[in-house]
């Protein structure tokens, strides 16, 4: 049986979601922008994931 990490396992689900969003985009052009800054954002992620399972992201403060 083959094995994976779970931070390649995350990687792929990441990608395969930015993959899902580009395919709703290019199905609804009203949607085209907005799913393709999500399928970016998942793919950032992954590629940081990829690079440094370990880093860490500097989060902004909420300002309530």
């Amino acid at each position: 049986m083959p094995t994976t990490t779970h931070t390649n396992l995350a990687v792929q689900l990441l990608r395969d979601a930015a993959g899902f969003f580009r395919n709703v985009g290019e199905q609804n052009p009203e949607l085209k922008e907005n799913m393709f800054d999500n399928a970016n954002v998942y793919e950032e992620v992954a590629q940081l994931l990829e690079a440094d399972p370990e880093g860490l992201i500097e989060l902004e403060e909420d300002e309530d």
